[in-house]
């Protein structure tokens, strides 16, 4: 009984984070308000998304400095608020593992007001990946 104690402790201390692999149709559902804002199709979002963290929420990866976040691996230099960068802008208002959950609310409107702010260019696979010969990225079932 005694090892199982431990075990309950971290449960209780370190509560789990809700994360999802997405899949195309998944993601495509979820993600279709997103359709056209700033004349970016939903394929070039599936794409996209698919390249820069595999449509998975749990996503982290460093770069150059920085640390970037989910599936629309958002970064703490400027969009969110994480303990490797104290001084970041948190222009989304947000800590950044609030993009590790399944939940894409928050991404999508951090997402939407990075593609306000600086383009479909701030995600570095969209043009060379993504930006022709879409059909693949295409969901049947919607």
């Amino acid at each position: 009984m005694m090892s199982f104690v431990p075990l309950i402790l971290v449960g209780i201390l370190f509560p789990a984070i809700q994360a999802k692999q997405f899949t195309k149709c998944e993601l495509s559902q979820v993600l279709k308000d997103m359709d056209g804002r700033g004349g970016i199709t939903l394929p070039e979002w599936i794409c996209t998304i698919f390249h820069i963290s595999g449509y998975d929420t749990q996503t982290i990866v460093s770069n150059n400095g920085s640390t970037e976040y989910g599936l629309f691996q958002i970064s703490d230099k400027f969009w969110c608020r994480s303990n490797h960068i104290p001084q970041s802008r948190n222009l989304c208002n947000i800590a950044c593992d609030q993009f590790l959950d399944d939940d894409l609310t928050d991404d999508m409107m951090c997402a939407k007001k990075i593609l306000d702010n600086k383009g479909m260019d701030y995600w570095l696979a969209h043009k060379p990946l993504c930006s022709e010969k879409l059909e693949q990225w295409l969901c049947e079932q919607l």
